[in-house]
């Protein structure tokens, strides 16, 4: 073991540790969250704030900011596909003992975690649209963040790296996105069968949705770009 991993692994063991006082159907709870739950949070969040998005004024690039969400994601794991390669980390439990492993069938590398990119990019491309229901989408990651450790399926850095990649990801690229969905998004809400996709009718624009909740997509946003 490497110095530079005696943190990593103090804090795997601790946080891993706590498994061995909690019930069994607790555990598969946390190993249902760390695997599926989060993920499947996340996307209802995301289905709400597109919905509300629909009533707003700037429904055009609310909801272009709302499809970069999971497009974004997309560009973080690929992006991860060569740093996992690189980098080539075994899982926490092939090269130490004594952990109880709670997620079953985990024979991948283990930096980057995967869900924990993914998930904060979905998160954090919901915040750039609506505070709100973002915040409780970063949380969640953040939770699913520590369930992955907490089933000892990753080092407490694999996750804080998929967190800080899945953010990265979709904040650096979120203008060019935008400016390329944006047209995109216009053309669909101009679309008489398919715009309410976009645009509700405009009596559902005069909903005030989720109020103060609400923002602007990063290129809309001046206090997200300060």
């Amino acid at each position: 073991m490497s110095d530079w991993d005696s943190p990593d692994v103090e804090l795997l063991y601790r946080v891993n540790g706590w498994s061995e006082s909690v019930p069994d159907w607790g555990n598969s709870a946390l190993g249902f969250a760390s695997e599926y739950g989060v993920i499947l949070g996340i996307m209802l969040l995301g289905l709400w704030a597109w919905w509300t998005a629909r009533r707003r004024p700037d429904a055009v690039t609310a909801v272009a900011g709302l499809m970069w969400a999971p497009l974004g994601a997309c560009v973080a794991y690929l992006v991860n596909y060569p740093i996992r390669e690189l980098v080539a980390r075994p899982r926490p439990f092939v090269d130490h003992e004594g952990l109880n492993v709670l997620v079953a069938g985990k024979d991948g590398l283990s930096f980057v975690s995967d869900h924990s990119a993914l998930v904060m990019a979905l998160a954090v491309g919901i915040f750039l649209v609506n505070r709100r229901l973002g915040v409780l989408a970063i949380l969640l990651a953040l939770f699913q963040g520590f369930c992955r450790v907490y089933t000892a399926v990753h080092y407490p850095t694999d996750v804080v790296g998929g967190l800080a990649l899945g953010t990265a990801a979709v904040l650096l690229l979120a203008p060019l996105a935008l400016a390329l969905l944006t047209p995109l998004t216009r053309a669909v809400a101009a679309s008489p069968r398919v715009g309410r996709l976009v645009a509700a009718p405009p009596e559902g624009r005069a909903e005030r949705g989720d109020g103060a909740g609400e923002a602007r997509p990063l290129a809309h946003n001046r206090d997200l770009a300060a």
